[in-house]
């Protein structure tokens, strides 16, 4: 039994160390490219169908916070009447 476990861990320590990395394909020319282009679109949206979600929703909390924050200073300046 123990000398099973030594040889799964020799094994398990021999792959895992040989183990070849990933090699990516280096794509920032492409992406400078992209970014670079005059095409009218803002910096902030040139990213894709991604970054124009992340915009609106960014855009959706704020006005939405902000209204939240008014409508709560609104209730706090005018407090309720005790009877």
């Amino acid at each position: 039994m123990l000398r099973n476990l030594l040889a799964l861990r020799q094994i398990a320590g021999r792959t895992i160390s040989t183990a070849s990395r990933r090699q990516f394909e280096n794509k920032v020319a492409e992406k400078q490219k992209l970014f670079q282009e005059d095409n009218g679109i803002p910096v902030h949206l040139k990213g894709g169908i991604a970054d124009a979600l992340l915009y609106r929703a960014t855009m959706v909390l704020t006005v939405g916070g902000t209204m939240y924050a008014l409508y709560q200073l609104a209730m706090a300046s005018f407090p309720k009447k005790q009877d």
